[in-house]
């Protein structure tokens, strides 16, 4: 793909200082930049970087007031970072807008697809699944019987989802992630195996990254609401909720039947342990543990077992000294 800077102005409704015919086929960090590439400066703390890139484009907040000549051209708008999200956006949805079904794919007979989906090698669409219009499964993937997958989903090379599972539109699934395995119980009595009958509801506009496991529910569902935001390596046990809008990020994982509430905030290595509420809005900074309920919306927890992070912090000073604490109580004992 290659642009001119006037193309790239007129998507992004900025101003060209320079070349407006300097032609662009490559993105890049500023630091970084070579010819052909398009940068941004956003971050004070790079505008050095605008003198000595050897970028070809720059977009620069209009704001922006150099002190010496730039090579580059530059496109100045209000938000330089917004206007390369906007790009970078752009840029993906070209990258990935794949069609077409690889005559290496299975579709079952009794699978019924949408219009306009791609299907790469050895992906597999068993019986009975329902597959919507737009919707990208890369090679490998394996989609079970009654499934169904909304509009303009896209599902990742080697996601596996089990039977049953619900998804909704606009959901991404990312390289690796299992949906809909069985949840982790047996009868410790006789070490029986208790069977998983229940499935999984993810909802619209969610994205999961890769190998993360969501287990399917004993009874009933394991349900990710709308607009959930998972990292990698992030594992969900059965009959769990998460709810609208809330962002986990890699290494947590949430035991069976936990019930998290909507915008929360869960840092990488947090456990979460089964049966218990989390309010919404709730903020859990990273490896914390969540052993009871958290019944107030929009506390910051921190520690295991996690507590309220102001008090933690000052706790904290006295776990540090704590060494230098008893050799003043020992010291006052022997004295005594």
């Amino acid at each position: 793909m290659e642009f001119t800077a006037e193309q790239i102005a007129g998507l992004l409704n900025g101003q060209i200082e320079g070349n407006p015919n300097v032609k662009i086929n490559t993105l890049a960090k500023i630091e970084e930049g070579a010819e052909g590439a398009i940068s941004f400066l956003a971050n004070p703390k790079y505008t050095h970087y605008i003198y000595t890139t050897k970028a070809s484009l720059v977009i620069v907040n209009k704001d922006l007031v150099l002190t010496a000549p730039v090579s580059a051209t530059l496109v100045r708008v209000e938000s330089a970072e917004a206007a390369f999200a906007k790009l970078l956006e752009m840029y993906n949805q070209v990258k990935l807008n794949k069609s077409g079904i690889s005559k290496q794919a299975y579709i079952s007979e009794k699978a019924k697809t949408g219009n306009n989906i791609y299907a790469g090698e050895f992906a597999v669409i068993s019986d009975n699944a329902r597959i919507g219009n737009n919707v990208k499964i890369y090679p490998q993937v394996f989609i079970g019987e009654n499934v169904v997958i909304g509009d303009n989903t896209t599902l990742f090379a080697g996601v596996k989802i089990y039977s049953e599972t619900q998804i909704g539109q606009n959901c991404i699934i990312h390289s690796g992630t299992v949906i809909g395995s069985d949840g982790f119980r047996f009868d410790p009595r006789n070490h029986q195996k208790i069977p998983q009958i229940g499935n999984v509801i993810i909802e619209d506009d969610v994205e999961l990254g890769a190998n993360c496991t969501i287990d399917r529910a004993t009874l009933g569902s394991t349900i990710l609401r709308k607009g959930v935001k998972f990292d990698n390596l992030i594992h969900i046990a059965h009959n769990v909720e998460v709810g609208e809008h809330t962002y986990i990020a890699a290494g947590t994982c949430i035991a069976g039947s936990a019930k998290i509430g909507k915008n929360c905030m869960i840092s990488g290595q947090v456990a979460i342990i089964g049966h218990i509420t989390v309010a919404d809005n709730t903020v859990v900074t990273a490896q914390s543990g969540i052993s009871k309920s958290i019944i107030k919306p929009g506390e910051i927890l921190m520690g295991s077992p996690a507590f309220d992070i102001n008090k933690y912090r000052k706790t904290y000073v006295h776990f540090r000294n704590l060494d230098a604490i008893v050799d003043r109580l020992e010291k006052l004992e022997k004295k005594g």
